[in-house]
């Protein structure tokens, strides 16, 4: 079993594998909310919990040769990002489903460069209000 340092690493070793074996070969997704710590408060009256954090662990397995690739994170944007990975570019393999390419967009014929359009448009700057009424100080 082995802890993977980076998302990309594990995307590439999994995509391997499944590439090796894709009828055995299993894609596991297991997301943990755990509670965070609880302490008590300056006053001793209540305690201060520090808001719940979530770990993400994918886990690629083959039972045929015994490799097993898991990777672990808890960062937000990297955890949305695995999980359309794994559902999608892995669960395609999986599936015996062609792998869609990316299409870059090209520009159409009747299309004008963004730089004739910024020149034929301009905007109008917002004025800046530097003066106005000031704040009184409290008597004291």
């Amino acid at each position: 079993m082995v802890y993977l340092k980076t998302s990309q690493e594990w995307l590439d070793q999994s995509m391997a594998l499944l590439e090796a074996r894709p009828s055995t070969t299993l894609i596991t997704t297991t997301y943990k909310l755990r509670p965070g710590p609880s302490r008590p408060d300056a006053d001793g009256d209540t305690a201060v919990t520090k808001p719940p954090r979530g770990a993400l662990v994918l886990k690629a397995f083959d039972p045929i040769s015994g490799a097993t690739i898991k990777y672990r994170t808890s960062k937000a944007a990297e955890v949305s990002r695995l999980v359309h990975a794994s559902l999608g570019r892995l669960g395609r393999s999986m599936a015996a489903v062609p792998d869609v390419p990316e299409v870059t967009m090209a520009e159409g014929e009747g299309a004008t460069p963004a730089e004739e359009s910024q020149a034929a448009a301009p905007t109008p700057q917002a004025s800046q209000g530097g003066g106005g009424k000031k704040k009184k100080k409290g008597k004291k």
